[in-house]
């Protein structure tokens, strides 16, 4: 079994008795080396691991002091002590300025100092070096950390740049996405408008990440979800006591984003009283902490969003004129996922690589069939019903391709869920034309669903609808209803 090594201890005197007495009080602890003068102990100094001398002052040839001067000198972590039966003022002096003397021990000693110095001796030796190690580490931790910080820094900046916004190449979002690389640069307030899901957050961490405020902090509030109190304290910070539950001070997210950007989502949501205060912070660029009486100047971008329409509101005196001229210096407009169906392979593709990931779960893509569905439906929630409706067909998927038959039925139906009738009779009363051509339609739509999710195995769809294989054949006939057909087909 392997011990640590003990530390090392140098005696040095020119009287060999004394030398002797020394060592045999240490070197039940310690590894003992000896010289019998200056000389000699720094030959041993340069071929062995020692920690501590203790030295003898008054030594022929070179004394005590320069002898630990020439030590300090060579090796400075190493401890010195002097051994000595004078105590000579002007002695102790030079010791201390040119040997920097760790220790004077005066003879006679009681070998309980003496051990009790060397023990304390080693472990400075050691705290000395740990200090020495420590420091280099931390000097290069910052250099570690700071290029670490960099490094992020680039892959935040490369995944929400302009470019990342998935799209295809001929995609209506290009004209916002060459508008916003251009407004990015300048410290202006921008207006971004659209429905709910289209991506107006990736779009204001694209401008805040490709504008000069990119390694400054950027955060985000969804004003619409929380009350006035709240939203208050949240963005403009409170102070400890200022309300019940305000146990200690907050610094808001305008204070903690000086320098940088605040995304506030939903800002047509905000009430009026609360408008006011936002209003002020924008002309003057100050904030006052809740329950404080102090204004805190801070500099800060702010990009705003809403679903709403905004100028219907200031003119029917919902929203304040002068806030809305403060939000808009530059508006842009998001386009919602049917202005776009172009972009929708793109998007679903890059949604199911995505969530294959998360979800370790592999699907290559999906059947003509399943994206010519995906392209027809309108995504009234846009993105994100888009990405929860991929979800849903990755976690139900029994192959690498993801087909119709996983798509929920109102989009294999084409409409949105808040638009499918509720009964069959007002299903018919959803399409115009004679009777008999409207039920025909529903028809259709009803049998083409069916088969899609029973993955066109006939038996199974025929005995659903209580059809024989026969009857529905003839029926499919009548329509003109095939699977090749039904991929182009559109509702």
């Amino acid at each position: 079994m392997s011990t640590a090594p003990r530390p090392g201890i140098l005696v040095v005197d020119d009287e060999p008795r004394s030398v002797e007495v020394i060592a045999r009080v240490l070197e039940e602890e310690f590894d003992v080396h000896t010289a019998l003068s200056g000389a000699d102990a720094l030959r041993v100094l340069e071929s062995e691991y020692v920690q501590v001398v203790f030295s003898d002052h008054r030594m022929p040839e070179m004394s005590g002091v320069e002898l630990l001067t020439r030590v300090r000198e060579r090796w400075p972590d190493i401890v010195r002590v002097v051994i000595t039966g004078y105590t000579d003022p002007d002695d102790i002096i030079r010791a201390i300025n040119d040997a920097g003397i760790h220790q004077f021990i005066t003879k006679p000693w009681h070998p309980d100092h003496l051990l009790l110095t060397a023990r304390n001796g080693a472990r400075l030796f050691q705290l000395q070096r740990d200090h020495d190690r420590l420091s280099v580490e931390l000097k290069l931790m910052a250099s570690v950390a700071e290029s670490r910080v960099g490094t992020q820094r680039e892959r935040v900046q490369r995944q929400y740049r302009f470019d990342a916004l998935v799209r295809a190449p001929d995609s209506p979002l290009n004209a916002v996405c060459r508008t916003a690389a251009q407004v990015a640069t300048f410290n202006v307030p921008v207006l971004i408008l659209g429905e709910t899901g289209t991506g107006k957050e990736l779009l204001a961490r694209a401008l805040h990440y490709g504008s000069l405020r990119s390694d400054k902090p950027f955060f985000a509030e969804n004003c619409g979800a929380i009350p006035d109190e709240l939203l208050e304290s949240e963005l403009f910070g409170h102070r400890k006591g200022a309300f019940t539950g305000a146990h200690a001070h907050r610094v808001g997210l305008l204070e903690q984003a000086d320098g940088g950007t605040v995304f506030l989502d939903e800002i047509g949501d905000i009430s009026p009283a609360f408008q006011v205060k936002l209003l002020r912070f924008l002309q003057e660029g100050e904030i006052r902490p809740v329950g404080s009486n102090e204004a805190r100047t801070v500099d800060v971008r702010v990009v705003a969003a809403t679903h709403r329409d905004l100028t219907a509101d200031v003119r029917a005196g919902r929203f304040r004129e002068d806030l809305y001229y403060r939000l808009c210096a530059m508006t842009l407009t998001m386009p919602p996922i049917r202005e776009r169906r172009r972009d929708i392979p793109v998007l679903a593709q890059h949604l199911l690589d995505r969530l294959g990931n998360t979800h370790r779960k592999t699907a290559t893509g999906f059947t003509p069939e399943a994206m010519a569905r995906l392209e027809a439906y309108d995504w009234p929630g846009n993105v994100r019903e888009l990405h929860n409706e991929i979800t849903r067909m990755l976690v139900l998927a029994q192959s690498d391709e993801l087909g119709a038959d996983l798509l929920s039925p109102h989009i294999l139906r084409g409409r949105s869920e808040t638009s499918i009738p509720a009964t069959a009779e007002a299903a018919a009363l959803a399409v115009s034309g004679p009777l008999r051509e409207r039920i025909e339609r529903l028809e259709a739509d009803i049998l083409l669903e069916t088969l899609v999710r029973c993955r066109w195995n006939k038996s199974r769809a025929a005995d659903e609808l209580g059809l024989s294989r026969v009857g529905l054949r003839a029926k499919l006939d009548r329509y003109g209803i095939t699977r090749g057909t039904a991929t182009q087909r559109r509702h």
